[in-house]
């Protein structure tokens, strides 16, 4: 590329409207533009980067002897409302009508169609196994779009499908693909964790996440100080802390506790620790009041909830729904006489002598004990912490936040028993198709390692990945030696199947090079003064300068690039 003559440009200073490094980095280094909130354009050096990603991820598809076809966007409606779907997506699908007033969604995710098309192969259990895979821009209505290319609208998704006759051929395929999914995260030079997830929307058996280490993630990774445990913190088990002796029981005893609704301001008054209280926070379930107890130091965990009750709406109660379960104000909920099913977190069995609330107004209960009440569920219903026990190996747990740029699904029989997806076994019976399912988010991926290769002069791509491995610098364009070396050493480069930028703009040599540190291109070749005598400067993007000749110098670019 000579970048006279070509769409090129920097920005000197940050950008107002992005609120990451990442999205900051890509829209001055002439990478992306933002269009619309969560909507971006890709410009060429963007696109450049992006295609080499999913040049990537399409090797170890292939590979795997995954078949590429694609998907039309536009889908209709009903198809989601056939898998049970539709509801789940909620406001979070773009909708349309044609002409005639169908129905139609902008394509979040592409399951339904998937086996909709294999149905036109599989009539026999001899028809499997089978894989396939498209590259299709998603859709979703994001209530907050936020960290550029991170949390967006429009969004291109690698959504492979695999399709066997059962279970064991399921973990067969899922492996591949999980396999495939390890080498393409280590041939882009992510930092990255493999989570434990909840299945969510998908549904399925079995959800794992591949999640880039960065400060700004959007999920918490749950990992263990002394072994390889590592869990999104939706799904991560808790252990139940119990107490090292058994306690006499105290007298229960309403306690008057004016103005205090919170954990805090209850704690503060009674000058009790928060591990000595049990919070009782009232939640909608489908539409059902149901009460949870965890103790005071604790957080509920909504995923948990959801799977306890099989639940698709899961959300905390509103005033009124609070006062007629309770027959107080918010913030003094309690065990104690609720007129709502109770559940409590685990470890809440375990507790003695605590505090509740008393479902009346400006009270509460102390000495409270496991014969005061009766929990009609007990489980594993809370948010794991920092410092609790793992769950694997009894070390230490501790946090990190991610990036999620895969994730893997074992789909089981949910889609193809919506969608009647079956196939005759050998005996001539019907039975149905064991699905996965397997995504990886390309620009997502591209955003993750700015996050994570970033440095103070701008951005510092993996040569694989770079959208160029080497600039030609010319000091001065008013030389002609300069010029005519360089455009040589460009030429060679090309020739040598070196993916290259000629600089010959009228610029300052400063601003060549502060332009090609932003960009993130691995080498730069610097032809000044000492050209006419046979040498350059090759300078690697974070290493050491070197002179070199001129005849050694296209030699010196591959050595640096094979490193």
């Amino acid at each position: 590329m000579r970048l006279k003559s070509s769409f090129f440009y920097t920005l000197r200073e940050n950008v107002k409207d992005e609120d990451s490094a990442s999205s900051n980095l890509l829209v001055r280094a002439g990478y992306i533009k933002k269009s619309s909130s969560g909507i971006y354009m890709f410009m060429p050096l963007g696109f450049k980067v992006l295609s080499k990603v999913e040049a990537i991820i399409r090797e170890e598809m292939n590979r795997t002897g995954c078949q590429e076809l694609l998907m039309p966007a536009m889908i209709p409606e009903e198809v989601y409302e056939a898998s049970g779907r539709r509801n789940g997506f909620g406001h979070s699908m773009f909708t349309l009508k044609d002409r005639k007033g169908q129905p139609y969604a902008l394509g979040p995710t592409h399951e339904e169609l998937f086996a909709i098309a294999a149905k036109m192969k599989i009539r026999s259990y001899k028809d499997m196994p089978f894989s396939l895979y498209q590259i299709e821009e998603k859709f979703r209505d994001e209530p907050r779009p936020r960290f550029g290319l991170i949390r967006v609208r429009e969004f291109a998704m690698k959504d492979a499908y695999t399709f066997d006759k059962d279970e064991a051929g399921l973990d067969s395929a899922y492996q591949k693909q999980f396999e495939a999914y390890k080498r393409i995260m280590d041939r882009l030079h992510l930092n990255y964790k493999i989570v434990r997830a909840d299945t969510g929307i998908m549904g399925g058996l079995l959800s794992e996440e591949f999640q880039a280490v960065t400060p700004i993630g959007e999920d918490i990774l749950v990992l263990c100080d002394s072994c390889d445990f590592a869990s999104n913190i939706e799904v991560a088990p808790c252990i139940a802390e119990k107490p090292d002796h058994v306690e006499e029981p105290e007298e229960l005893k309403l306690v008057e506790t004016p103005h205090s609704r919170t954990i805090e301001e209850v704690t503060d008054y009674l000058h009790k620790d928060a591990k000595s209280f049990v919070k009782t926070l009232i939640y909608s379930i489908d539409g059902k009041p149901v009460a949870v107890m965890v103790r005071g130091d604790r957080e509920v965990n909504e995923t948990k909830l959801s799977k306890l009750f099989n639940a698709t709406d899961v959300e905390l109660a509103e005033p009124e729904m609070v006062k007629k379960a309770t027959g107080a104000d918010i913030g003094f909920a309690g065990p104690i006489g609720i007129k709502c099913e109770l559940c409590a977190d685990e470890e809440v069995s375990f507790m003695q002598n605590f505090i509740v609330g008393a479902n009346k107004t400006g009270y509460h209960y102390i000495g409270v004990n496991q014969k005061d009440f009766k929990i009609d569920r007990t489980a594993d219903l809370r948010n794991i912490q920092e410092g609790d026990v793992c769950p694997k190996c009894g070390g230490r747990i501790h946090f990190s936040h991610g990036i999620e740029v895969g994730n893997t699904f074992k789909l089981g029989t949910k889609y193809s028993k919506a969608l009647d997806l079956q196939y005759l076994d050998s005996e001539n019976k019907l039975q149905y198709v064991w699905m996965g399912s397997y995504g990886i988010g390309p620009a997502r991926a591209m955003a993750a390692l700015v996050e994570q290769c970033a440095d103070e002069n701008g951005i510092n791509w993996p040569a694989e990945i770079a959208p160029y491995q080497c600039s030609v610098v010319i000091i001065s364009m008013k030389d002609p030696i300069q010029c005519e070396i360089a455009e040589k050493l460009y030429e060679a480069l090309t020739n040598a199947g070196i993916d290259s930028i000629l600089d010959d703009r009228d610029e300052r040599p400063g601003v060549k090079f502060k332009d090609m540190e932003l960009i993130g291109i691995p080498t730069r070749i610097t032809v000044g003064r000492d050209a006419a005598a046979g040498n350059i400067e090759i300078k690697t993007r974070t290493g050491e300068s070197e002179i070199v000749p001129i005849d050694q110098a296209v030699e010196k670019i591959k050595s640096l690039l094979r490193k």
